[in-house]
């Protein structure tokens, strides 16, 4: 696996794949590109499908400036490693081709690109790449999960997590004040600040609408453009935030405890992009606010005193019951269902660590057994439901303000 600074990605929303992931290959490309006049960017499958609504073309232009660069959608063709796909050309004055290079954003702002046409080595930094492998060196050496990132990871990590608990604060602190309307056509109204105002609570309800306020600020602040931390994207990016600033604020947690919640809930992350995938283009939703949700149950179990078992069943328990969650944003937007579903994570994730917290930790399915059921599960899926905004919830809405306007 490799290091979780290329887990928690930190940049410009609405979308970590669509987004981060484009902006960073285009600087990659230019930047070995030195004599380039202009350039052609090619983007393929679900790039081109939502890339208008997810600013993949601002994210494109911006890197390449001030130089130009002409977007082409190619939005009936997949290539075949991946659905986030793009190619970049380089041109010199008189348009003559210099070079080319395909990349592919894999999710979560993580990049592939190839060289050779060869997919260039992932380089790992931990020893152990599955659950099972993980409780065994953990229970051998008695130890919990953060420890095995501070010692994977050294010391320094802390500084990195300092940084990614900054942003999310104030994701959250700028989000809960902001009024008005999101950017891209749907109208959708801020609610962040509306639920923080009602606090409203229930003798049947555990939580109060705070954790609903704090998982909707990050997501609405991601999709106006604001810097976000992928995680594990930045669709699902209100989830573990949400949780942590909540219970911090409930229980009186120090920032060092949540610091380690974040390096617990990373590994659950680190596993699900290493052994399946974080990306709603490849595997649906399961992958985003799944993902999310199983890191949040295990940050959680862990600052209530799980153990090493049931911090992993919390993790299972929280994916699990995501399993099959499709893609499909109305208007190729990261706004509905995306930002509401960031809410009903956060309160599962809750949900899924109390459940673990009254077990002894032992289940039938595990954590590995749950991420390779989504992997096959999110290839099943067809198309129009990763991310392509062709069927489902898009597709329906689409066909129903057309009939509207007829």
């Amino acid at each position: 696996m490799e290091s979780i600074r290329k887990l928690f990605n930190i940049g410009m929303g609405p979308s970590s794949s669509h987004t981060i992931g484009p902006n960073r290959a285009a600087k990659i490309f230019k930047k070995n590109s030195p004599t380039a006049h202009r350039f052609v960017a090619h983007l393929y499958g679900s790039l081109a499908l939502t890339g208008k609504g997810h600013l993949t073309d601002k994210a494109i232009k911006l890197a390449f400036e001030p130089l130009k660069v002409k977007i082409v959608w190619h939005k009936n063709k997949f290539l075949k490693f991946h659905p986030n796909a793009m190619q970049f050309e380089a041109l010199d004055k008189n348009g003559k081709l210099i070079r080319h290079n395909t990349f592919y954003s894999v999710g979560g702002g993580k990049i592939i690109h190839e060289k050779n046409n060869k997919k260039i080595e992932i380089e790992s930094i931990y020893k152990y790449t599955t659950v099972k492998k993980i409780l065994r060196h953990l229970n051998k050496h008695d130890k919990t999960f953060w420890q095995f990132v501070e010692d994977s990871e050294g010391e320094e990590i802390w500084i990195f997590l300092k940084q990614v608990w900054k942003i999310m604060k104030q994701n959250i602190k700028d989000g809960i004040h902001k009024e008005g309307y999101l950017p891209g056509g749907l109208k959708l109204a801020r609610k962040a600040k509306t639920y923080y105002k009602k606090n409203f609570k229930h003798k049947a309800i555990k939580y109060n609408s705070n954790l609903f306020a704090y998982a909707l600020s990050c997501p609405e602040e991601s999709a106006s453009g604001s810097i976000v931390v992928a995680a594990p994207t930045c669709g699902s990016c209100g989830v573990i935030p949400g949780v942590l600033y909540y219970m911090k604020e409930q229980n009186k947690y120090s920032d060092d405890e949540i610091l380690k919640a974040l390096a617990t809930a990373s590994v659950f992350g680190n596993l699900a992009k290493t052994n399946a995938s974080i990306s709603g283009a490849e595997v649906g939703c399961q992958g985003e606010i799944g993902v999310a949700c199983a890191m949040a149950a295990a940050a959680a179990c862990y600052l209530e005193g799980g153990n090493i078992y049931q911090i992993e069943y919390a993790a299972e328990i929280g994916l699990e019951h995501h399993l099959g969650l499709t893609c499909d944003p109305i208007g190729g937007l990261v706004q509905i269902p995306c930002i509401e579903r960031n809410a009903m994570g956060a309160s599962r994730a809750l949900d899924a660590a109390a459940y673990a917290l009254i077990s002894d930790g032992h289940q039938k399915v595990s954590y590995d057994d749950i991420l390779e059921t989504m992997e096959i599960t999110g290839h099943d899926l067809s198309k129009e439901y990763r991310e392509t905004a062709l069927g489902g919830l898009a597709k329906y809405m689409k066909n129903r303000i057309n009939k509207e306007e007829n």
